[in-house]
């Protein structure tokens, strides 16, 4: 059975406590749109990876800025995500969950700050609609994982006009997340499933083809209003499972799809730095069990990987329908687009399949950004850049006030100039224990844990894969970067 969850939420004709004004219209106010991919790594042509099929993502990354250093706060979903439409570091353990979004947004009054750059948005005069996977839950509603969608609240209650989302045959929006194309899910067949699956079916046999169709639609309409507008859209793939139609598979010749470069421990480091890969285990048919102990097999691990390759693929066929629909509509010329990994994910790196660790490839993922008008370029070397930042950007190319404190900087001057001689090139992350902060040259992770070595060092000059800890080696780089690493430290460990 179908079901469209659409919410219609009317702009209250006073705003809250001390709520900025409605932005006095330019002559042609920016729209946005945000697309969110779910562990999407920098797998792609844009970032270097020509073996990935990902001409649409390649198409909007020439024609707008590409920043290859970009790292989230959190290695994981809803937290990374919590960050990013907040603007904040995590504060505490909580933040670090998949619930934070749930805990410190939902079911909460409004207040004078705003709970997103959405709901600032809205607040501004803007027409905001979702479809998809924005916040943690992949259709907009809080009611748990297995729960039915019956009276369930929103996740963000202030942040949408409007949210949209096809559950169509998985008939609850978790059910779909974790969809296979006969309409089974993960949770239905007891985590008796593969992690993967090729399907022969159009890209509507699985969720995003669905999404992306409701895009194309909403933007036409949204085409005709008089007010700008904020659409987000969250594509689920490449999130377990990795499952694509199979035209998306028959782009890859799988015996020449290369193994991780490091396929091993990382010298010097805990296997508590990693995990046990308990998302990935959960798909209990998989042909091998993923350890820290053991490298699945080749030919396994090649299986997953162009299972993920595929799925990476099929995501850019759909993205590539929202921005044809952009131009086709002439909204391309005033519309901002961002496109944004939620996090990266080790195939097979470091023996890890999955997110969940603060090494390079669990915290740096794609981050695109075209601004009409901008000259596309490529921002690299010296310049770090983090989610949190995104915030305070929009805030500045839309005109609008920033009325609440940020943990960003803003990205204006990268876009316009390649440069930003003011900006601080730092960025930080947190999980499992730990603070990880990435310069320009250094990755350096403080652990609060028993378990030893509690420090270590990377140096992306000279082994850019993380494969070894510096830090017995190199005592006095540590002293060096250690004041920095401090200005990350917000408490959330020691509380």
């Amino acid at each position: 059975m179908t079901q469209i969850y659409r919410v219609l939420w009317l702009l209250s004709i006073c705003h809250y406590f001390s709520c900025s004004a409605p932005k006095e219209k330019n002559e042609q106010p920016f729209n946005v749109v945000f697309i969110a991919v779910d562990d999407l790594r920098p797998d792609i042509n844009a970032f270097g990876n020509s073996m990935i099929q990902s001409p649409n993502i390649d198409k909007l990354a020439a024609s707008g800025t590409i920043f290859e250093n970009h790292y989230v706060q959190v290695p994981t979903c809803g937290a990374s995500r919590c960050s990013i439409l907040t603007g904040l570091l995590p504060r505490t353990p909580r933040h670090l969950q998949n619930s934070a979004v749930e805990e410190f947004l939902s079911n909460e009054p409004e207040k004078e700050n705003p709970e997103s750059f959405v709901h600032h948005f809205r607040r501004n005069g803007y027409y905001t609609v979702g479809l998809g996977k924005i916040s943690h839950s992949v259709d907009g509603l809080w009611y748990g994982y297995n729960e039915s969608p019956e009276g369930a609240k929103m996740e963000m209650p202030h942040s949408w006009d409007e949210f949209l989302f096809d559950a169509d045959k998985w008939e609850t929006g978790w059910n779909a997340f974790f969809g296979y194309a006969d309409g089974s899910n993960r949770q239905g067949k007891n985590k008796q499933v593969k992690p993967y699956e090729m399907a022969d079916v159009d890209d509507r046999g699985y969720p995003d083809g669905i999404t992306a169709d409701l895009a194309v639609e909403k933007l036409s309409e949204l085409n005709s209003r008089e007010e700008p507008f904020l659409l987000a859209v969250g594509f689920f793939k490449p999130h377990l499972p990795f499952t694509a139609p199979k035209k998306y598979w028959d782009l890859y010749d799988r015996e020449k799809i290369p193994l991780s470069p490091v396929p091993d421990l990382p010298e010097g480091v805990h296997k508590a730095s990693l995990q046990n890969m308990g998302e990935f285990n959960q798909y209990e048919a998989g042909e091998e069990k993923a350890s820290l102990d053991q490298r699945l097999s080749d030919d396994y691990a090649r299986i997953l990987r162009h299972a993920y390759f595929a799925s990476v693929s099929y995501v850019d066929a759909q993205i590539g329908k929202v921005l044809d629909r952009l131009e086709e509509l002439g909204l391309s010329e005033n519309t901002i687009v961002v496109l944004w990994g939620d996090h990266g994910w080790h195939l097979g790196d470091h023996r890890v399949w999955g997110k969940h660790t603060n090494f390079e490839v669990a915290l740096r993922s794609p981050l695109i950004i075209r601004v009409p008008g901008e000259a596309p370029r490529r921002v690299g070397g010296d310049a770090v850049v983090s989610s949190i930042d995104l915030y305070p950007s929009l805030l500045e190319w839309c005109g609008l006030p920033k009325t609440m404190n940020l943990d960003g900087q803003s990205l204006v001057k990268l876009v316009r100039d390649g440069q930003d001689t003011d900006r601080e090139n730092l960025a930080f992350s947190y999980f499992s224990k730990g603070i990880s902060m990435r310069n320009e040259r250094y990755r350096l992770t403080k652990f609060y844990r028993e378990e030893s070595p509690t420090v270590e060092l990377y140096d992306h000059q000279i082994d850019s894969l993380e494969s070894k800890n510096l830090a017995s080696e190199f005592p006095a780089i540590i002293d060096q970067l250690m004041p920095l690493w401090e200005k990350g430290n917000t408490g959330l460990f020691q509380r």
